[in-house]
């Protein structure tokens, strides 16, 4: 599934959850990581402060 990442520690993952598939948005402060909520459409991730302009892929350089 795919991870992005955005500034101030927010990330949003792909995931399937009870057979949905959904994003989860989530928050790193301090070492700590806290879910800010679920949502159905990419549309809904402003509603969790997510601005989608400054979103970036995260994923591994493994085919280097």
């Amino acid at each position: 599934m795919g991870h992005w990442r955005g500034p101030d520690g927010i990330l949003v993952e792909a995931i399937i959850l009870d057979d949905r598939p959904l994003l989860r948005v989530s928050h790193r402060v301090n070492g700590r990581t806290y879910l800010r909520g679920y949502c159905a459409t990419v549309s809904e991730l402003g509603q969790h402060g997510v601005d989608l302009g400054e979103l970036v892929e995260d994923t591994p350089l493994d085919h280097l």
